[in-house]
């Protein structure tokens, strides 16, 4: 039985057994054809020659042209195509059964440089009590590391002005207190005396209010986000998220420790607050090559 031959039985075997779309099949197929093209290339024989040593090295080889996710569809299809083939008495070994998928890449958190996070806070229109809200909320976003369902379930009673801290009711029921320095803190008497007065209806007791005096939601969070965007000139892509993930990495960046940003983030474990070392490297680079004695070039260098 000859190449084609085989993936007409499993192209089938897709479209009549699996009932996939066209188009999924076409992907399944033109990740089979990656194989056959390595197979000739090397002259390894067909399909039904590969051997689990043919398979790794094939594997190898995906490295050099694709990416982690990539590597990991297509073996993830060749799994799938030497199953059908060992099922239907077609092979007796499975070549692509001890293969590992790689590692899927860790993505580094998204966040701002402390200029764009400037240029953002003062594109902010404060003349209206919403645009006192708006610029409140992000200082309040970037001065805490807040999730957004914490942000918007905060109570003018959790704000603590004589500590200076406010009370954060976190995932899972876990209260943190979180520090709040002192120039949020003017901004958010100023905001809760003028704007949050004009704003809220009796009884009251959200920190941040909507457009009819009620609780902002998570939902009305993100399009004001979306909103500020729109309307300054800083090109940026956010999400409320964006600013946690800018707190915690411009606090690492400026010397805090792991342990006090976990704390602040109320992560429960220290693994989850890690990822933020990673965009700190450039961070650190900049400031060993700065620093190091034997890492500063000479004028005629």
């Amino acid at each position: 039985m000859n190449n084609d031959e085989v993936i007409q039985l499993f192209e089938i075997y897709l479209a009549s057994v699996r009932r996939y779309s066209k188009n999924t099949v076409s992907s399944y197929l033109e990740d089979v054809k990656t194989l056959t093209n390595f197979l000739k290339r090397e002259e390894f024989g067909n399909l039904l020659d590969v051997s689990p040593r043919t398979a790794r090295f094939f594997v190898a080889t995906l490295h050099e042209e694709y990416s982690r996710a990539s590597i990991a569809r297509k073996v993830s299809t060749l799994r799938s195509f030497y199953h059908f083939l060992v099922k239907e008495d077609i092979l007796k070994e499975h070549p692509f059964l001890e293969v590992e998928l790689p590692k899927k890449e860790k993505r580094l958190p998204k966040f701002i440089y402390p200029e764009e996070m400037e240029a953002l806070i003062d594109s902010i229109n404060r003349t209206t009590p919403l645009g006192e809200r708006n610029y409140t909320i992000v200082e309040m976003l970037y001065g805490t590391g807040l999730r957004a369902s914490e942000l918007v379930g905060v109570n003018v009673s959790d704000l603590d002005f004589y500590e200076d801290f406010v009370l954060v009711h976190g995932k899972g029921s876990k209260d943190r207190y979180v520090p709040i320095h002192h120039r949020l803190k003017k901004v958010l008497q100023n905001y809760i005396l003028t704007a949050r007065d004009a704003l809220k209806k009796e009884d009251q007791k959200a920190l941040f209010l909507n457009h009819h005096g009620e609780r902002l939601t998570d939902r009305g969070l993100r399009y004001v986000i979306h909103d500020l965007i729109e309307k300054s000139s800083t090109m940026l892509s956010m999400s409320p998220h964006t600013f946690r993930h800018t707190f915690a990495t411009h606090l690492l960046d400026n010397g805090a420790d792991l342990r006090s940003v976990q704390e602040l983030l109320g992560h429960s474990s220290i693994s989850s607050t890690q990822i933020y070392t990673g965009v700190s490297k450039e961070t650190l680079q900049q400031k060993y090559m700065a620093a190091h004695p034997r890492a500063k070039r000479k004028k005629d260098e």
